[in-house]
């Protein structure tokens, strides 16, 4: 989702949406505030077009956007499978 919204729009406007809806379905709302922390700190802002941080490191670094996102998605993704695994392992995310 952090592709279609910037980090103010997600964290002020639609988490607090998905939070109540999960929370209806049993799912407390601190774990669904964690679970996107986990990930769209890891996977998501870092290759969004909507991050102003974005454009000034591939600027920087004279890389096309879409060349720093097909390279750096993977890397993030398995950055997040293994965050996820370690939070399950430490009790943060319960089964």
């Amino acid at each position: 989702m952090s592709l279609l919204f910037d980090p103010d729009s997600f964290y002020f406007g639609v988490l607090p949406f998905v939070a109540r809806v999960a929370g209806g379905h049993g799912v407390p709302p601190v774990q669904v505030a964690r679970a996107a922390l986990l990930g769209l700190h890891t996977t998501g802002f870092p290759v969004s077009p909507l991050t102003p941080a974005t454009f000034l490191v591939v600027g920087l670094a004279g890389v096309e956007l879409g060349d720093h996102q097909r390279f750096a998605i993977p890397f993030l993704f398995g950055a997040s499978v293994v965050m996820t695994l370690a939070a399950v392992a430490f009790g943060v995310f319960p089964l």
